[in-house]
């Protein structure tokens, strides 16, 4: 019988076509794995657990070239191919220093055919915890069914559920993600999210008419968190991008800062973010700890190119511990 692994995550990989300026300018474009759940993967992977990722991809290079590169990382696979359909792909554009653009292909794709049969398969191993986005929900009426039932199927074979909200606005509005997502949520043992998507995973505190990403005040972040440990969440943290990140369990509220890093490039920092808390959860670490390594993961991220590419190992994490801006390690 295979060994469990620390983590298995599910969702869509796409190549990502990336460009340095304008699309419409043209120019050179790099290529890229992309995925949020493959982000997390491989910032798992590199800090030392066993990961696996199951997924669909089409019968094409762009397949070919999601598989190789998450092999390479050392991530198990529990993956289809659909000959039928196609790998999805989005663009990137880096528009300003600042501000960054994705325009998706993925309508229809193979990755969006993700069902049940392929959450059976990936969990017959085990794990100790699953990994689930709102993004792979977002994708099609089957793909939400296969993340509600990996939820359910996980929490009640004692396995740990994470859920990072996720929300993508080019996919589905807030009312159908809040819909969908409290479905999942209701399974989780750590709910992930950004300030303004708390309430999609949690009854609303705003007064109607309000815009949740104009922020939450704390009391509001507050009641919002307290209602989804009330229902059986174990750990709500919230990303708060440059400002840090905290987290809420039955025993109080935790806060780190960001680590002050040079930004190169802010995609998948997210992302690394979560991995970096899951990996010292897998360790063992308490919340604090879990933060900690949680934005130490993000900092790398955002100082490097690239979704995942500059995610640290285990022996590199001191490097942004204490360092010097512009410093040489000798």
């Amino acid at each position: 019988m295979t060994a469990a692994v620390d983590l298995l995550t599910l969702g869509e990989s796409m190549v990502s076509l990336r460009a340095g300026g304008p699309l419409s300018a043209g120019g050179t474009l790099t290529m890229h794995v992309a995925g949020a759940e493959s982000n997390v993967a491989v910032g798992v992977a590199r800090l030392g657990h066993g990961v696996s990722w199951a997924g669909v991809v089409g019968s094409d290079p762009h397949g070919q070239f999601i598989v190789r590169q998450l092999r390479s990382e050392g991530i198990g696979l529990h993956h289809r191919e659909d000959a039928s359909r196609s790998t999805g792909v989005m663009f990137l554009e880096q528009r300003t220093a600042d501000v960054s653009r994705a325009y998706y292909y993925r309508s229809g794709s193979a990755g969006s055919t993700l069902g049940i049969p392929d959450v059976d398969a990936a969990l017959r191993g085990g794990a100790r915890v699953v990994h689930l986005t709102g993004i792979t929900a977002a994708l099609s009426p089957e793909a939400r069914r296969a993340v509600e039932y990996a939820a359910e199927r996980a929490a009640g074979e004692g396995i740990l559920v994470s859920l990072d909200v996720n929300y993508r606005a080019k996919l589905w509005s807030r009312d159908e993600a809040r819909a969908a997502l409290a479905r999942i949520a209701r399974h989780a043992t750590i709910v992930i999210a950004s300030e303004d998507e708390l309430d999609l995973v949690a009854a609303p505190t705003l007064d109607a008419g309000a815009d949740p990403a104009a922020g939450l005040s704390d009391a509001a972040e507050d009641l919002l968190a307290k209602r989804l440990l009330e229902q059986g969440v174990r750990e709500v943290v919230v990303k708060r991008g440059a400002a840090g990140a905290g987290a809420y369990t039955a025993d109080g509220r935790w806060e780190v800062p960001a680590v002050p890093v040079t930004s190169i490039d802010t995609v998948g920092a997210g992302d690394a973010f979560t991995a970096g808390y899951l990996s010292a959860l897998l360790d063992g670490e308490h919340v604090a700890g879990r933060l900690q390594r949680g934005a130490l993961a993000g900092a790398f991220a955002v100082s490097t190119a690239g979704d995942w590419e500059g995610l640290p190992r285990a022996g590199e994490l001191a490097l942004l511990g204490n360092h010097v801006a512009g410093s040489t390690q000798r």
